[in-house]
């Protein structure tokens, strides 16, 4: 529906129906079956969901600032920073979109010297903005 993704965790409940021996057949239920869906997903508000990251980097405390920086322009929500053995061990979490290449990104910001780890926590509602952006991207892929 948007952007062509999957649609998933959909309910319908069927209210009324009737069969008939001649007119009936699992061919004609299932078009009945297809057709609701497509009004009822063309008349739903379907929203695209992303996967939030829990992810844990640790930075000689020299970098701080600057993977700060770098996860504020990823959409991340800094949770905590907790100084270990001359390190600061940053708590985040972040949408996956965003971190694909991110050992890459540490790896350039801090000289070789962070590291990370990450690992799913929840599916979020992708902001509107961002939705707009996938849409058109999708559309544009596909002509």
């Amino acid at each position: 529906v948007l952007a062509h993704y999957p649609v998933v965790d959909i309910r319908a409940k069927v209210y009324d129906g009737s069969f008939h021996p001649v007119d009936s057949s699992d061919i004609c239920f299932k078009i009945a079956g297809a057709g609701a869906l497509k009004k009822g997903l063309s008349q739903g508000q379907p929203i695209l969901l992303e996967p939030i990251m829990n992810i844990i980097i640790t930075v000689p405390e020299d970098f701080t600032g600057d993977i700060v920086g770098d996860l504020n322009t990823k959409r991340a929500r800094v949770q905590g920073m907790n100084p270990e053995n001359g390190n600061n061990v940053i708590e985040a979490q972040v949408p996956l979109a965003e971190v694909l290449r991110y050992a890459i990104d540490l790896k350039s910001i801090t000289q070789g010297r962070g590291s990370y780890t990450i690992e799913f926590s929840y599916y979020e509602e992708v902001p509107s903005l961002v939705t707009q952006k996938i849409i058109a991207t999708r559309q544009a892929e596909k002509a």
